[in-house]
């Protein structure tokens, strides 16, 4: 039988208010809500990054960790006067039983789309009654990532009908946008060029949309390979006797292609 989770964490909890009480770490009791959020935007990208390599050990270890910034500002806001952990724990439940009708009330919802768009309905009536914005598109941070934040807002404005209709008049768009990126670089308007780079990434991550890749895991897959196959030039380079910047671009692009075949040779080698 799994264990309680409710006792071990009333224990962290005393024991974060045991580090920034009297005779506590002088570390822990010096800190602030700001000069701690930089290690919960670390510990989220740690948690992410254990996801994205699929090791659980290490997932199980950063969400600990994660955990503890939570705890660790709801101890401050409560030496405040200003929320207990308590407080943060109700809200979340009440939020999470009155968003899922279908499940704790009479509310039908047969599909997962249903379930999102009865989500987005409910978040929109409370932003009404708390007096907070009311767009459609209220609620997804100025702080994210932009491809993430781009591809979140496309998908809210999706569910209010507000898109493409197919496939097709997304890849032409694309193509638009690239045709005016390559207009402004040849008329040499670097704040045009500028913008027009924009939309083609916007454009790029509706594109994503449509065929089912997250735009941000994507660009983290393909930087990861431009990683690995530049290391694989250095050592090749490395028993050579040399280094980078020593070597012609032919050489190091032969290499590149050398590296690029023998991932996909692996990746072969690991197909069922």
């Amino acid at each position: 039988m799994p264990e309680e989770p409710g006792p071990l964490f009333a224990e962290l909890v005393a024991i974060m208010a045991r580090l920034r009480g009297p005779g506590g770490c002088p570390w822990d009791r010096e800190q602030s809500p700001s000069s701690i959020a930089p290690y919960l935007l670390e510990e989220t990208y740690e948690v992410l990054e254990a996801i994205a390599e699929g090791e659980v050990a290490r997932l199980r270890e950063e969400l600990g960790d994660l955990l503890l910034q939570v705890v660790f500002h709801a101890q401050m806001a409560a030496e405040a006067g200003q929320f207990t952990i308590a407080d943060v724990l109700r809200g979340i439940t009440e939020k999470l039983v009155r968003r899922h009708p279908h499940v704790f009330g009479a509310v039908e919802a047969k599909t997962a789309n249903e379930v999102l768009a009865r989500w987005e309905a409910i978040k929109q009536h409370e932003r009404e009654v708390n007096g907070e914005e009311a767009s459609a598109l209220a609620g997804v941070p100025r702080t994210l990532p932009a491809l993430l934040r781009a591809h979140r807002l496309q998908e809210k404005a999706s569910r209010t009908g507000f898109d493409w209709p197919a496939l097709a008049p997304v890849l032409a768009k694309v193509e638009e946008e690239w045709a005016e990126l390559r207009g402004a670089l040849a008329a040499g308007h670097p704040a045009r060029a500028e913008s027009e780079f924009g939309d083609l990434l916007f454009g790029l991550v509706n594109l994503s949309r449509f065929v089912g890749v997250n735009p941000e895991m994507a660009l983290t897959g393909a930087t990861e390979r431009f990683i690995r196959r530049f290391h694989y030039i250095e050592a090749a380079l490395a028993e050579r006797g040399k280094r980078p910047r020593d070597s012609t671009i032919e050489e190091m692009d032969l290499l590149w292609e050398e590296a690029k075949r023998l991932e996909k040779g692996g990746e072969e080698g690991r197909a069922p």
